[in-house]
């Protein structure tokens, strides 16, 4: 840990008191507001020019993001990240989860890996860089609800913001650099049938039965998907469609009128959401419109397309040059498209494990502050100073 340890516990301490829970329930959803603010005020007395971003135009009870810039110019380097959480079942906590605790050379709190811990490590980092001469910006990005609809990432997308050389988003990678990671999305096939006595099967029209054949279709899709595509890059090599719920009708001695699934996708790269939705209801429809069942495809989440970094990518070589890990795979999806889509050469870099990301006693091992400290403060010096 760095001399100045108490000053970075205590900011990360700070953040993760600030509640950001992001989820697609109403009744547990929060404002990022107070984490942005928050960041906002650190990052100004640090000589940063900062604009808070909304995401839409709700009051400022909503979702914003944050542009914090440092020196100007073109070229430059982007360092990423989210501030909301996910939701959480505090009785399953052995420590408050809104406070940190350090404990046997970890710190545990809400999001002190996944991923608001990143930015009071990031001040730590830029500290003793802020007498240097900046001959390129270095710009912060702090953006909301990747945890659930990717709007402040869609948002700044949707505005051609903010524009770089590079971009390293802090996600939790243990240090390593992660060059390519699965699309997603979620999607909720709904069918109406019509209900009736289950006496008489004419006297309804089965949404149960309709669903039964729709899910060998999407099974055979399923084997479509894994025998086309393929990547070597992941532990998992093809796509994967997973039937994750269905509900429907309402009592045993009626026609089911109504019948909901819901599926979850993990896309290659090369594989297009649009692409594969299309197909999902075209596939759907065949079974529906002979049978007259009345079929709806719900966005769940809209997606996020696979990320794999740039051919021959200098950011990407810099990093694994650094760390000393060649680029990896993973599993779990980011805001990389998205600042790709900018026209940034990205990566997804950072401290802390995805594995402990998402449930009780989420936390960081200490050992893995000094490492991001020191590699953060080595890229901006070649990204930014040189």
């Amino acid at each position: 840990m760095p001399d100045n340890s108490p000053d970075l516990l205590t900011k990360l301490d700070t953040i993760i008191g600030l509640a950001s829970i992001s989820s697609n329930d109403p009744a547990i959803d929060s404002s990022n507001k107070a984490v942005i603010d928050h960041l906002a005020n650190d990052f100004e007395s640090m000589g940063f020019s900062c604009e808070i971003i909304p995401c839409d135009s709700r009051s400022e009870a909503g979702k914003t993001n944050l542009i914090a810039t440092l020196g100007s110019g073109p070229g430059g380097l982007v360092l990423a990240g989210h501030t909301d959480t996910v939701p959480l079942d505090e009785d399953l906590w052995s420590v408050d989860p809104f406070r940190l605790t350090e404990r046997d050379g970890k710190l545990y709190g809400l999001g002190v890996t996944d991923m608001k811990g990143f930015f009071p490590i990031l001040m730590e980092a830029v500290k003793p860089l802020l007498d240097e001469q900046f001959r390129e910006p270095l710009i912060i990005l702090a953006t909301a609800d990747e945890e659930t609809s990717m709007q402040g990432a869609r948002k700044l997308a949707e505005l051609g913001r903010p524009r770089a050389r590079s971009a390293i988003i802090g996600e939790p990678t243990g240090m390593r650099p992660v060059r390519a990671h699965k699309g997603m999305m979620m999607d909720s096939i709904r069918l109406t049938g019509q209900s009736g006595h289950s006496s008489d099967p004419a006297l309804g029209n089965n949404a149960l039965d309709a669903m039964h054949a729709v899910i060998s279709e999407l099974i055979r899709f399923r084997n479509e998907l894994k025998q086309k595509y393929r990547s070597d890059l992941f532990e998992i090599p093809y796509p994967t469609l997973n039937l994750g719920s269905i509900h429907g009708g309402d009592s045993p001695n009626r026609i089911c009128g109504h019948c909901d699934l819901d599926i979850d996708l993990r896309l290659l790269p090369g594989m297009h959401l649009d692409t594969v939705r299309a197909e999902i209801g075209q596939r759907v429809r065949t079974i529906t419109d002979p049978l007259g069942i009345e079929f709806e495809l719900v966005t769940l989440f809209s997606g996020t397309p696979a990320f794999f970094a740039e051919e021959d990518s200098a950011l990407l070589a810099a990093a694994e040059k650094l760390t000393g890990h060649a680029g990896i795979s993973v599993a779990f999806g980011t805001e990389g498209p998205f600042l790709q889509e900018l026209g940034m050469d990205t990566i997804i870099l950072g401290p802390g494990n995805i594995d402990q990301a998402h449930q009780p006693d989420e936390y960081m091992s200490l050992d893995m502050i000094k490492p991001c400290i020191d590699f953060l403060q080595e890229i901006i010096s070649q990204q930014c100073l040189q």
